[in-house]
């Protein structure tokens, strides 16, 4: 079967196969860069010939790349990525979502800054709460916040059970409040509490964890 009359999970499978092989990932890294000719890809794998042409035969019929000739020796072909070649590669699971929810115990650091942070990468609502919510926002989550351009300072913890509602997509962003939690739509990230140690960097880990994990997840998620 060719690529073309696969499923995209079928041809994601196929495109993974190809790619597990070290010299294949290193040809298609190579191709990231630019086209080369065969007898360039063997000097940079230091391969035999016929080798490089298996590994150039199971890339083309996995739908990474394409060979052409060159408009100046014709008896000279280059290898380039396939349109495409790379897309579909992350996981491929989507999610439905009429808003994300946030949720970590105390709702005064971690779940507040993953949702200011969704409001910028996403069209998406976001809300945030707590199973437990504290009276106000850590010190700690305004200040990290302020240095990367968000305002928390007017934001008042709130309690899960006054804000979930029908459709939220439930993000727990604490392991107290995962594990407290059963039956919710959603993920789990672990992200590290940086109240208990209550520093800058903790503070600064914490954020750096969360900004990855909510540009990670955008994508993903579509208006329900």
């Amino acid at each position: 079967m060719s690529i073309e009359g696969k499923s995209p999970f079928q041809a994601r499978v196929t495109k993974y196969a190809a790619l597990a092989d070290p010299a294949r990932l290193r040809i298609v890294d190579l191709l990231t860069l630019g086209d080369f000719a065969p007898m360039e890809l063997q000097a940079e794998l230091g391969i035999p010939s016929n080798l490089l042409s298996h590994h150039l035969r199971t890339l083309e019929v996995a739908g990474l790349t394409t060979r052409h000739r060159s408009e100046a020796d014709r008896r000279r072909s280059y290898v380039r990525l396939a349109a495409g070649a790379l897309e579909g590669l992350v996981p491929a699971a989507e999610h439905g979502a009429r808003r994300v929810l946030f949720v970590c115990t105390r709702n005064s650091a971690r779940s507040q800054l993953a949702a200011a942070l969704w409001q910028h990468v996403s069209e998406i609502p976001s809300a945030s709460a707590g199973t437990h919510p504290a009276d106000r926002i850590a010190e700690g989550a305004i200040e990290v916040a302020r240095r990367h351009g968000l305002d928390l300072a007017d934001h008042t913890p709130r309690s899960l059970d006054l804000v979930a509602g029908e459709g939220d997509f439930v993000v727990t962003v604490c392991d107290t409040a995962h594990e407290e939690l059963t039956g919710l739509h959603g993920v789990h990230w672990s992200v590290r509490d940086p109240l208990r140690l209550g520093t800058d960097e903790a503070f600064e880990n914490a954020f750096a964890d969360l900004a990855r994990r909510v540009n990670d997840l955008a994508p993903r998620v579509r208006a329900a």
